[in-house]
C-alpha cells in the first residue's frame, strides 16, 4: 500500500509539473512596441453625413416588391455630392443597379489588391415596435453624444466611415501602393444574393485574387468577454454555415375524439425532442482553439492554466462555453426550430405536421452532415427529412491569423486602441463576406465599433445608435489602416 501511495504522489507530482510547465511557457500573442496611429483630423461634418445618410430609408424586404428601390438610388446620388473626390478619381460599378464597386487603383499593379466591404441596407423596423424608439429609427437625430437610427449600427456607418477615410486622404493627394476596392451590397439583410454574391463573381470573372478581404462581424467588446474584464477586439476568422431543413410527420388524420396512437402532431414532437436531446458534439477546435490562444495567456492564472491544458481539461473547458448560448453556439451546430405547421380547427387531426428547423453549421460540419445527423438521430423512415436549400451555405473555411495580413490587421488596431486585445473569433451570423471565399484566403471580419453586452442588442433591435466619438475613432481606423495594407 506504502508503494501504491508513493508511485500514485509521483504521478500527480508529474501532472502538476506538466500543467504549470504548459503554462509557464503560454506565451502572450500580443504585438508589443506598435507605435500610435498617426492623429487624423476628422471634421464634425462627418456625423451630419452619418445622420443624413440614415434618413434614406433604404429598408430590405424579403418580398421584393415592399422594398423602395427609389430610396436605394437617393442614397446613391447622396454619395456621388457627399464624396466628390472618391467619384472623381476612383472608377465607380454599379451592379444589378444598387450594389457599388469601387477601385482604387494602386500605383503597383503587380501587388494583389485589398478589398474593403459592407452593406447599406437595413432592416425594418418591427411593425408595433415604433413606440419603443427613443428616438424616430429613420431620423437621424444627434442627441447627447450619439447618431440615433436604423443603420448607425449595421452597417451603414461601415460605409460611410470607409468613404470619408477614403476621401479625406484623396483631399492630401494620397495614392495607395496596393489598389483597394470597395464592395458595397444592397441586400445583405435578405441574403446578397443579387449584391455581394454578383459582387464578389464580377470580380471572379475578371480573374482578380485579392491579398485581403474585411467585412464587418466582428467589434470592440468594450466590457471584455469571459474571465477577462479588459476590451477586446474580436476578428472574425471564420462563420458558421447555414441551412433550414424541412421535418415533415404524416398521420390517419380524421376526428380528434378516436385519435391513433400515433398522431402526425405526436411523431413530430417525438422528433424534435430526439433532436434537441442529441446535439452536435461541441469542439474547442478550430476558431475557438484560435481565441483561447490569443487570450489564454491575459487571463488570471487559473484559467490560463486550464486554456494551457486542453488536452487535460477540455471537457471543462466546453462546459464553461455552454453556460452562455453565444459560448455554446461557438462551439458546435446549433439546432433551432423555428416555424411549426400543423392542423387547421382544434376537433381535426391533421395529415401532415411540419417543423422548419434553422442549423448555424460549425466549421468542420457541412450541409450534408447536418442531414445525415437528423435521420440518424430521428431513426424513423416515416418522418420526411428535406433542406430547403434556399440559402444553404457551407461554413467558412477559416484564414489563419498567423499570416502577415492578419497581424497588420492586428497592429492597425493596437496602433489606434493601444489598451485593447486582439483576438481571433467566430462570427456565429452571416456575412456577404462568404462570397469570397474562391477569391482570397484571408478574409477577415471586422469594424471597430466599442460596444459593450447592451449596446451589441441595438443592431436589428430598438434604439440603434452609434457615438460620436466612436465613429471618428472608426474613420482614423480605416485611413491608417488604409495606409497599413497598401504601402
Amino acid at each position: 500500500m506504502r508503494t501504491f501511495f508513493l508511485i500514485l504522489g509521483l504521478i500527480l507530482t508529474s501532472l502538476l509539473g506538466i500543467l504549470l510547465w504548459n503554462t509557464y511557457r503560454f506565451d502572450s500573442k500580443q504585438v508589443k512596441d506598435v507605435p500610435p496611429a498617426e492623429a487624423v483630423a476628422v471634421s464634425d461634418s462627418v456625423i451630419q453625413h452619418l445622420s443624413q445618410a440614415i434618413q434614406f430609408r433604404t429598408v430590405s424586404y424579403q418580398d421584393a416588391e415592399l422594398t423602395d428601390t427609389t430610396q436605394f438610388e437617393k442614397f446613391i446620388s447622396y454619395l456621388e455630392t457627399t464624396f466628390p473626390l472618391v467619384h472623381a478619381r476612383l472608377k465607380r460599378e454599379k451592379i444589378n443597379q444598387y450594389a457599388l464597386l469601387f477601385e482604387w487603383k494602386g500605383s503597383d499593379t503587380s501587388l494583389k489588391p485589398i478589398l474593403m466591404m459592407g452593406h447599406y441596407d437595413v432592416v425594418p423596423v418591427i411593425q408595433g415596435t415604433e413606440r419603443m424608439w427613443k428616438k424616430a429609427p429613420f431620423a437621424g437625430i444627434i442627441e447627447d453624444g450619439f447618431v440615433y437610427g436604423r443603420g448607425t449600427l449595421d452597417d451603414k456607418s461601415t460605409v460611410m466611415g470607409l468613404l470619408e477615410a477614403a476621401e479625406l486622404l484623396l483631399k492630401q493627394n494620397y495614392q495607395p501602393k496596393r489598389t483597394l476596392y470597395f464592395s458595397f451590397g444592397h441586400d445583405e439583410e435578405v441574403s446578397g444574393l443579387r449584391g455581394g454574391q454578383a459582387l464578389a463573381q464580377t470580380l471572379e470573372k475578371r480573374g482578380v485574387q485579392l491579398e485581403m478581404v474585411i467585412d464587418e462581424g466582428g467589434t470592440i467588446k468594450t466590457d471584455g468577454v469571459a474571465g477577462l474584464n479588459q476590451s477586446v477586439a474580436l476578428i472574425g476568422i471564420a462563420e458558421k454555415g447555414y441551412t433550414s431543413v424541412e421535418i415533415t410527420a404524416r398521420g390517419e388524420g380524421g376526428h380528434s375524439s378516436m385519435p391513433p396512437k400515433n398522431t402526425s402532431i405526436g411523431l413530430l414532437a417525438t422528433a424534435l425532442d430526439k433532436l434537441q436531446q442529441n446535439p452536435f458534439k461541441s469542439s474547442l477546435g478550430g476558431t475557438v482553439g484560435e481565441m483561447l490562444r490569443y487570450l489564454g495567456p491575459e487571463m488570471p492564472f487559473a484559467q490560463k492554466m486550464a486554456i494551457a491544458n486542453q488536452w487535460l481539461l477540455e471537457p471543462i473547458l466546453i462546459q464553461s462555453f455552454g453556460a452562455t448560448n453565444s459560448g455554446a453556439a461557438s462551439t458546435q451546430t446549433t439546432i433551432a426550430p423555428t416555424i411549426l405547421k400543423a392542423g387547421i380547427k382544434d376537433n381535426v387531426l391533421p395529415i401532415d405536421a411540419t417543423a422548419i428547423v434553422n442549423f448555424r453549421i460549425l466549421p468542420g460540419d457541412s450541409v450534408q452532415g447536418v442531414i445525415n445527423h437528423i435521420k440518424k438521430v430521428i431513426d424513423n423512415q416515416e418522418i420526411e427529412v428535406k433542406s430547403l436549400e434556399v440559402f444553404d451555405t457551407e461554413p467558412s473555411p477559416v484564414s489563419s491569423p498567423e499570416t502577415e495580413t492578419f497581424q497588420i490587421l492586428h497592429r492597425t488596431i493596437k496602433s489606434c486602441y493601444p489598451e485593447v486585445l486582439v483576438s481571433p473569433y467566430l462570427v456565429l451570423g452571416a456575412t456577404d463576406a462568404r462570397y469570397y471565399r474562391k477569391l482570397s484566403e484571408n478574409v477577415y471580419r471586422f469594424t471597430p465599433y466599442q460596444l459593450d453586452e447592451e449596446d451589441l442588442k441595438r443592431p436589428h433591435g430598438t434604439n440603434e445608435r452609434i457615438q460620436i466619438d466612436t465613429y471618428k475613432a472608426m474613420i482614423q481606423f480605416y485611413v491608417t489602416l488604409f495606409k497599413n495594407t497598401t504601402m
